[in-house]
């Protein structure tokens, strides 16, 4: 199966970006404005699993899993409350 590493609605890149942004930091983690993607290492040191910049074949997709978990869920979680947010003022 062919990994999509984009979003459905490129125009939302930012909005993902600056939510990723204002979840992690909200949860104590350093991010930067600049490149919200670097805070998976942060994760990754705090999960002690070896993420390095460029290829990372030598882990396991448990591991990787482990990194995109901690920060994908965190978003969800948020998307989930900001939804039941609007839903409860109509």
């Amino acid at each position: 199966m062919a990994r999509r590493r984009r979003l459905l609605v490129p125009e939302a890149q930012q909005g993902m970006d600056q939510l990723k942004e204002s979840v992690m930091k909200r949860d104590g983690y350093q991010v930067s404005s600049d490149n919200p993607n670097d805070v998976k290492y942060e994760v990754a040191k705090e999960l002690n699993i070896p993420l390095q910049h460029g290829r990372n074949g030598h882990l396991t997709s448990v591991q990787a899993g482990k990194i995109g978990g901690q920060i994908g869920g965190r978003m969800v979680k948020e998307l989930i409350k900001m939804a039941q947010e609007t839903l409860n003022k109509k």
